[in-house]
């Protein structure tokens, strides 16, 4: 059963990823539908990149770091104080 979904993305995100879709014969309806599969698919294992592994363990974070906090303060800093 399809469902219709309302986004409201960059306009120049929007016509990028609609040349790709095209380029691969597919809808961007379809890109994006299969694109939220893979990022909820449970079965697949997440496999870490080479490149990604190189950096594992290149910085030190303090003890009491806390992730989540940091990347909603970027997130905010980011779109609502612009």
């Amino acid at each position: 059963m399809s469902t219709k979904l309302t986004l409201t993305i960059d306009k120049s995100v929007i016509e990028s990823a609609k040349s790709y879709a095209k380029d691969q014969g597919k809808s961007l309806s379809q890109v994006i539908e299969n694109y939220l599969k893979s990022l909820t698919d449970e079965s697949q294992p997440k496999e870490i990149s080479a490149n990604v592994k190189k950096l594992i363990g290149s910085i030190k974070l303090p003890e009491d770091f806390d992730y989540k906090k940091e990347l909603e303060e970027a997130v905010a800093k980011k779109y609502l104080n612009q």
